[in-house]
């Protein structure tokens, strides 16, 4: 038999465990609409990166190449170069290149559109072996047609469009995403310290000022440094490519080697792209199994050695990337942007990477003795330190200063009539009768 105090507990236990309940159902809910909020503003980021496509891809592309041809525009300003020169002969330099990469494509490409008849007839040929299989299917769905009381129905298809004016169409916004991406690479290499000191003047402690400052000189240092080697090694992979071609008697092995060059920047993608390639290469121009199969496996062979050996060795384990997290970076990155995003996915990994390594550090890092480069970059760091500590001495200067004009414009109250002190008569001192002495008798 419950008692009367037990009868007393039971509706205040039952009343705690209801505010309980309660608190707890209004802290999941609180959680809930912040990943709700956290959600809706990645589906805007993403929505807006896709219709501002035509902007931020030249942008975003220039930004990544201006941070791999940073130490060059450094190099020419300490030879006495200003910067915005260097900038110029950078961006100069980069429309050679492209220039003659257009110019090693144009040729190879020009004979292989002559030779597209022949080719399509080489594919004719190669594929007459499986045309009687195909025709048996054919007949045989016809057969299940009749039967089942179904005539094949004739479709009319107009098709009212053509390459020329698909090109003609495409040209203006290609032409225009150029001139936006050589514009914003220029202006980039021309005011990078000045961005630098604008963002450290903004940081409202030293300690991130300091973080930012490293922030700034590790991605500059790891994207410059990956990119780099990466050119080396793609132009290795074309000239490994070019002579493979080359000695199996593949027609262009110029052509080949370029394209691997280039397609190489994009990793597992563009390796992809390349052995299909060379398969269908093989398969129009070669006869015999093992002929077809042949530049197909020497590129793999050829892959495997600069995936596996020849990129560790000069990337190290500093930039190496979880393989799962770079394959989800250049599919997104393809999605929003097509061509231009898959370059720029491994670069953006490497820049999350800094930001995040700095933010939240995971371990010490143990003090070591300065290379040549490193000393320049802490020198670097420093002049931007104080440039920023200068700008913030001034702001406070200029504030204490207005502070004294608002004082000195302030009126000066008046001060209090004192009343003269009237001197008091110093009492004689008195005096006390000589030990020994006896006192004096009238």
């Amino acid at each position: 038999m419950p008692t009367a105090a037990t009868s007393a507990r039971t509706p205040s236990r039952l009343i705690t465990t209801r505010e309980m309940t309660t608190s707890q159902f209004e802290k999941v809910l609180s959680n809930c609409s912040r990943v709700a909020m956290v959600l809706v503003g990645l589906v805007v980021g993403v929505a807006t990166l896709q219709l501002a496509q035509v902007i931020l891809a030249p942008v975003f592309l220039a930004i990544v190449v201006g941070l791999m041809v940073g130490p060059l525009a450094d190099w020419l300003e300490r030879r006495g170069i200003v910067p915005a020169l260097s900038a110029a002969l950078v961006v100069l330099l980069l429309i050679g290149v492209i220039a003659g990469s257009v110019l090693l494509f144009a040729a190879p490409l020009s004979e292989w559109v002559a030779k597209g008849p022949a080719i399509w007839e080489k594919f004719r040929t190669q594929l007459i072996n499986i045309k009687g299989s195909l025709e048996s299917l054919a007949s045989l769905q016809d057969q299940l047609k009749s039967l089942m009381g179904q005539t094949p129905a004739m479709t009319v298809a107009v098709n009212d469009s053509s390459p020329v004016k698909d090109i003609a169409f495409l040209a203006p916004a290609a032409g225009a995403q150029v001139l936006v991406f050589l514009v914003s690479l220029y202006f980039y290499v021309a005011t990078r310290e000045n961005i630098r000191i604008s963002i450290l003047s903004l940081c409202f402690s030293r300690a991130v000022r300091w973080r930012t400052a490293h922030i700034f000189s590790d991605v500059e240092r790891k994207v410059s440094r990956f990119l780099v080697s990466v050119t080396l090694i793609n132009i290795s992979v074309g000239v490994a490519v070019s002579l493979m071609t080359w000695a199996l008697g593949l027609p262009s092995p110029i052509l080949w080697g370029a394209l691997a060059a280039v397609l190489n920047y994009i990793p597992y993608v563009g390796q992809a792209i390349m052995a299909v390639v060379l398969l269908a290469v093989g398969f129009a121009t070669q006869n015999g199994l093992e002929h077809i199969l042949l530049p197909f496996g020497c590129y793999l062979l050829i892959n495997f050695i600069e995936a596996q050996i020849i990129t560790p060795q000069f990337l190290g384990r500093a930039l190496t990337l979880n393989p799962f997290v770079v394959f989800l970076s250049i599919s997104f990155w393809l999605w929003i942007w097509g061509p231009v995003g898959g370059f720029i996915a491994v670069p953006s990994l490497l820049i999350l990477q800094s930001g995040i390594s700095h933010i939240l550090p995971t371990r010490e890092v143990a003090p070591r003795r300065l290379s040549r480069r490193a000393a320049d970059v802490a020198a670097r760091q420093a002049v931007l330190t104080r440039a920023a500590e200068a700008i913030r001495a001034q702001a406070e200067a200029e504030a204490l200063r207005q502070r004294e004009i608002e004082a000195a414009k302030a009126p000066v109250p008046k001060p209090e009539e004192s009343k003269p002190e009237v001197a008091k008569p110093k009492r004689a001192p008195r005096k006390r009768p000589i030990a020994g002495s006896a006192p004096a008798t009238g």
